[in-house]
């Protein structure tokens, strides 16, 4: 990761999480998940908003298991994940939708439209 954007410590409300920022990478593979967890438990957070572009290119094709990979080891750790992406904003493969909505089920992962509403279930 070596050149990778730092994430912003954000507060709203009584809630903090780390952020990515749009538009620029953050993690460019599976095991880099290891740094986000580390980043959190820095900033005392157990909560992660990201977008498409902060996560490892192969994330949305679940034959690549970059998801599975990521979203384990995150729930592992305690880690909740939002991730902010317009749908039909990135090329998902036809399966991923459905490994979305799998994992969204334990609330420890949630796919969001805009950044309010991932804002608004990291601070439920």
């Amino acid at each position: 990761m070596g050149d990778a954007t730092p994430l912003t410590n954000t507060t709203v409300g009584n809630s903090t999480f780390l952020e990515g920022r749009p538009g620029e990478p953050y993690m460019r593979r599976a095991d880099d998940v290891t740094a986000l967890i580390g980043e959190c438990f820095s900033a005392h957070s157990r909560w992660a908003l990201l977008y498409p572009e902060n996560l490892p290119p192969a994330f949305f094709n679940v034959s690549s298991q970059e998801a599975g990979t990521i979203l384990q080891k995150l729930r592992n750790y305690g880690v909740r994940l939002a991730v902010v992406a317009q749908r039909d904003s990135v090329p998902a493969s036809s399966r991923f939708h459905e490994l979305m909505a799998a994992e969204q089920r334990d609330g420890a992962f949630g796919l969001f439209e805009t950044r309010e509403a991932a804002v608004a279930w990291l601070a439920r």
